[in-house]
């Protein structure tokens, strides 16, 4: 009987009937298992201890492109899965390479807490060689940064009009450059919604994402990794045929089309920006890029910052040239390269990401 079910908007604006058990499926969605990670147990050997948190570093669409070969008692080889990679919207590997910075500190900061020093070389036979290689040393000292490790996420949230205080934005210049002027970040907003607009508006970039989206429960805990949609109502679509990949390819699908202008709000609350630059743009600067984005996410965690990369006008396809241009000419010295496009502010407390497990990301036992 109808006055025994409850309405669930659909996309399109359509509507589904629901069981009154709606409301239990509902409190249960929660992937568990894909989170699990975030919980590091604890392993005798301090490599992977510290392997455990490296694992938690941010990473494009969560690809979480590392793989580690444990080397001797002391020893480990961090090498790029190059199954896991962005063919079309990051067709260089730079994002792939920041990200993999970013594992590297998350490393480094990890062990040190624990006690080791890590002896660090990074890409030690050139660019087509390993990450890098650490040696496990006994006596390392903690940074404070690393208690921020586990509480650290993506802030995708729109964020209030709070801009930082004077004292607040000192502190952070140490780690990024703050975009604070109202009319540039006024120009960086409309960049960043256009940019993301021709993300979408691109067959390959948006197939790309698509492909890599996990819907539901049951897809983020079989997959931990790519963009997850952890919502339940597009879970519940998901799972009665109604929401497909061909409907998720179809920009101009009132879903779709009600899912961008949830994204251009997101975006337009935006109060500030944070930038990360380099002079060149070797794969070293693209590490050291992700390793300093890491000590910059960790230190707005510890101040109760939100944190979001917005970096789609930094891609390197062909249609998204233009804003490419305007990114490097409003954030960037003269052949300068931005690596990272940060939206930076107060909002609301942020979700974990799914993780794989350590032992899926590591090669051998030693």
């Amino acid at each position: 009987m109808p006055n025994r079910r409850r309405f669930l908007k659909v996309l399109g604006g359509g509507t589904i009937l629901a069981p009154t058990g709606a409301v239990g499926f509902l409190a249960t969605r929660t992937p568990h298992d894909a989170l699990a990670p975030w919980t590091p147990k604890p392993y005798d050997d301090p490599r992977k201890a510290a392997l455990s948190y490296a694992i938690l570093a941010p990473n494009p669409h969560n690809l979480q492109p590392w793989l580690v070969e444990l080397v001797g008692q002391d020893k480990v080889r961090i090498h790029r899965d190059t199954d896991r990679e962005l063919p079309e919207t990051d067709p260089y590997h730079r994002q792939l390479y920041i990200g993999l910075g970013a594992f590297v500190e998350t490393m480094i900061l990890a062990a040190g807490a624990l006690g080791f020093d890590t002896e660090v070389k990074l890409l030690p036979d050139g660019d087509d060689g390993p990450i890098a290689e650490a040696v496990f040393v006994p006596g390392g000292a903690p940074d404070p940064l690393s208690d921020q490790i586990l509480k650290r996420h993506s802030n995708k949230e729109p964020y209030t009009e709070q801009r930082l205080s004077k004292a607040e934005s000192s502190v952070l210049e140490n780690y990024a450059t703050l975009i604070s002027d109202e009319d540039i970040v006024a120009r960086v907003r409309d960049l960043t919604k256009r940019a993301f607009e021709i993300e979408m508006r691109t067959p390959q970039t948006l197939k790309e994402s698509v492909d890599l989206m996990r819907i539901g429960k049951a897809e983020i805990n079989a997959n931990p990794d790519g963009i997850e949609l952890r919502d339940p109502m597009l879970e519940t679509l998901r799972l009665t045929g109604l929401l497909d990949n061909e409907t998720l390819m179809n920009v101009d699908h009132p879903g779709t089309q009600s899912h961008m202008r949830g994204y251009f709000a997101m975006l337009d609350a935006t109060p500030q920006y944070a930038v990360l630059t380099t002079a060149t743009n070797t794969r070293s600067d693209q590490l050291d890029a992700g390793r300093q984005l890491m000590r910059f996410y960790l230190k707005t965690t510890e101040m109760g910052l939100g944190v979001h990369p917005v970096s789609q006008a930094l891609q390197e396809y062909p249609e998204m040239a233009n804003e490419y241009a305007l990114a490097h000419e409003l954030l960037a010295s003269p052949g300068h390269t931005v690596q990272m496009l940060l939206r930076l502010g107060y909002g609301p407390e942020p979700i974990a990401t799914p993780r794989w497990p350590l032992e899926t990301r590591i090669l051998n036992e030693a």
